[in-house]
């Protein structure tokens, strides 16, 4: 009777936990960033007004809304010549300022390495021997090592990701031989769901699916040649 109670009680968790994270980060935005912001773009709302219950929510949600609209127009600006010019002239300020410019270096980093405008990071979802042999880790191949890495292992190596559950953005990077790398057909979304889920969310197989769609692909290439 407990552990069919706890089962139940993780099985009812895991459907509320969506709804949980984004009450969160809803809650998160409107005290971290509409409430700050709303005294900005609010600032001549009568103090004595502001004491009403519904008020300074209002003004929250309000401010997010605007927040928002405001970062995406200048999404939409940076693709122009003037917004260019913008971006451009204050990622040169921000360079130039000590402390300041170590910080704003590191982000643009992590941000240009995850960006999926860029370039796909995650090529393909992969199985690994890890922490030791005989148990297995999701991870997500990445690309081929080079420079001194292959040449001293004497091997193709191959830079695989492992992300940790279930926050993936940090993780460990194993550098593995190719042949020790198990490809999967899982699409990377959802091998992320995997990973978030603690195993909980498992994409569906058809093994026999997968299998047609292999000979099809085989087929084609010799049709091509």
């Amino acid at each position: 009777m407990l552990k069919a109670l706890r089962n139940s009680f993780i099985t009812g968790l895991v459907l509320l936990l969506p709804l949980g994270v984004t009450i969160i980060i809803i809650n998160l935005l409107l005290n971290k960033v509409g409430a700050p912001t709303s005294k900005v773009f609010f600032w001549f709302i009568d103090p004595a007004l502001r004491q009403q219950a519904w008020v300074n929510p209002l003004l929250d949600v309000v401010s997010t809304i605007v927040l928002v609209i405001l970062i995406a127009l200048l999404g939409f600006l940076s693709r122009y010549f003037l917004g260019r010019l913008l971006v451009s002239l204050t990622d040169k300020v921000l360079h130039a300022v000590p402390f300041i410019n170590t910080v704003y270096k590191t982000v643009q980093q992590i941000v240009s390495t995850f960006s999926q405008e860029q370039r796909a990071v995650f090529q393909k979802t992969v199985l690994v021997q890890y922490p030791l042999k005989g148990s297995y880790a999701l991870g997500f191949l990445t690309s081929v090592s080079k420079g001194e890495v292959q040449f001293k292992t004497g091997a193709e190596v191959v830079n695989v990701f492992v992300p940790t559950t279930p926050n993936p953005t940090s993780g460990f990077l194993l550098m593995v031989p190719r042949e020790e790398v198990i490809e999967l057909d899982m699409a990377v979304s959802d091998g992320m769901k995997l990973v978030i889920s603690g195993g909980a969310v498992t994409p569906k197989y058809n093994p026999e699916s997968q299998n047609q769609n292999q000979i099809d692909k085989e087929q084609k290439k010799t049709s091509r040649k």
